[in-house]
């Protein structure tokens, strides 16, 4: 695949080649991206940033990266949360860092078409997906982590049970496309659609300030239709400022170009394109003048903050604007229709 360098939109500042460029420039020698220029490194933005790399052409270091996050993977199958120069930060282990490698494998897989990467990096996966499950309640939601010292955190969140959501049903498919059968990952995936569908209020409800509380049920497809639109139409004008984007957490006035990139990748899923369309452009222009994307910014005196450039955020703007305008086969990676012709059920 070449590269992409076109701009997308007359009124749009997005150039996916500049902004994969920009990831591409982040990445060390050893493969690692971190953040941003001196910034941390963890394992679930990691994947993000390979995703979008992925996107805009630069297919050796996506593998490069992937290489370095699985040179990197403990015994278990966990990674722990967070990495300065390739050194443990935080030794915690969370369940949905262990198992986002599988959506960009199975991303990957879509652009590429190379069943060689999923063989190789099947063994990383499949450990993973197995720490995750591991801290699945018999209710079916999962724990969100462990301990540095390997005490598991009974809690659960309901971003990061979605997170895994997506996660299983991209080891699925690989799983499908290796012609491996794992009947525990599916009951596993049935086990945690029913949590997230019938029993939300077992999540814990403190984080409802983020919006991703919000939207992460319906990207991960574990809220479909009439449950994903209601939940959409609910809760709008709590995260939503009309024009600027999705704010990070409900009571603040700091809109995220991540999460706003998210709330489009969601609407699009869901079958709301146009919405998603209309969202997106609230953001065309929100970039410094390499045409990167901010992190975010304060409404209404548009104070941008954090000035550095951030790797995965510029990912998910690649990704969302991949879904809206289909730059690569990956482009319907969250779309629900897409996902409901699998075999596999949820």
């Amino acid at each position: 695949m070449h590269r992409i360098n076109a701009t997308l939109h007359p009124d749009s500042s997005l150039n996916p080649g500049s902004v994969a460029r920009m990831i591409a420039g982040l990445q060390r020698e050893n493969g690692d991206i971190p953040w941003h220029i001196g910034g941390k490194t963890d394992p679930w933005d990691l994947v993000e940033s390979v995703m979008g790399l992925n996107i805009g052409g630069f297919h050796d270091q996506a593998m490069a990266a992937l290489d370095w996050l699985a040179a990197l993977q403990n015994e278990n199958g966990s990674w722990y949360s967070s990495y300065i120069d390739s050194v443990p930060e935080d030794r915690t282990t969370e369940s949905h860092m262990a198992c986002y490698l599988a959506v960009g494998l199975f991303h990957q897989f879509l652009i590429k078409e190379n069943t060689a990467d999923l063989e190789k990096f099947w063994p990383i996966m499949s450990k993973g997906v197995g720490f995750a499950l591991e801290l699945q309640a018999v209710t079916g939601e999962i724990y969100w982590a462990k301990s540095p010292v390997g005490k598991v955190d009974p809690m659960s969140l309901l971003s990061g049970s979605s997170s895994i959501f997506m996660s299983l049903k991209c080891a699925l498919a690989i799983a499908a496309i290796l012609g491996r059968d794992r009947p525990e990952w599916v009951n596993a995936l049935k086990k945690l659609g029913r949590s997230i569908r019938e029993n939300i209020f077992t999540y814990n409800v403190s984080k409802s300030r983020f919006s991703m509380y919000w939207f992460y049920p319906i990207l991960s497809g574990a809220l479909q239709a009439e449950r994903a639109n209601a939940r959409i139409d609910r809760y709008w004008h709590k995260y939503v400022i009309e024009g600027q984007g999705c704010r990070c957490v409900s009571d603040q006035p700091w809109v995220t170009i991540a999460e706003t990139s998210e709330l489009v990748l969601a609407l699009h899923a869901m079958g709301r394109r146009q919405k998603a369309g209309i969202v997106f452009s609230w953001i065309h222009n929100r970039v410094f003048d390499d045409q990167t994307f901010w992190c975010g910014y304060t409404y209404p005196d548009m104070v941008v903050w954090p000035e550095d450039k951030i790797s995965w955020t510029n990912a998910v703007v690649l990704m969302a604007a991949d879904a809206l305008y289909g730059l690569t086969p990956g482009a319907r990676l969250f779309d629900h229709d897409a996902w409901n012709g699998y075999t596999f059920k949820f």
